[in-house]
């Protein structure tokens, strides 16, 4: 598989699952095999969440980033953790949101800017309740109706 100009990995499930309520772009600490094997598009963050350790480095837990298909022997571990970069600002006010509101932070996008490095775009959530889950669902597929409609419509 040839390497891509740009890469989008979305979470498709985030949407569903939380409620959205604030984004940052992240910069993400990888290996040589690892950015190859992103640029291939060999990379998942739909069971992916962030955590902060001991420290208050945030990582991202759960990111599976696949063995580059061309590397030798010394590859990486496709479940490793990897080390999210922030401005210090930004770290503190997550981390507090974090501890006093019980929040969490998941990764929505995974992509390459136009330099050619490796970004994440990690959003502040909470967890949806299963009747807001019920409404989310109500309203696609009354768009969904309302777009058929439209289009039987025009023709």
């Amino acid at each position: 598989m040839a390497l891509q100009k740009t890469v989008k990995i979305k979470n498709r499930k985030a949407k569903f699952e939380y409620e959205i309520l604030d984004t940052y772009v992240a910069g993400i600490v990888l290996a040589g095999t690892e950015i190859k094997a992103i640029r291939e598009g060999k990379a998942s963050i739909a069971e992916g969440f962030c955590e902060f350790n001991d420290r208050d480095e945030l990582f991202v837990v759960n990111m599976t980033i696949q063995e580059y298909s061309h590397a030798s022997s010394f590859s990486h571990n496709p479940k490793s953790e990897r080390k999210l970069l922030l401005n210090r600002n930004e770290l503190k006010k997550l981390s507090k949101e974090v501890r006093t509101s019980g929040l969490t932070i998941i990764p929505l996008l995974l992509f390459t800017n136009e330099r050619g490095l490796a970004k994440l775009q990690i959003a502040l959530c909470r967890g949806k309740r299963e009747f807001d889950k019920r409404d989310s669902i109500k309203e696609r597929d009354s768009k969904r109706n309302l777009s058929r409609i439209k289009k039987a419509f025009n023709n």
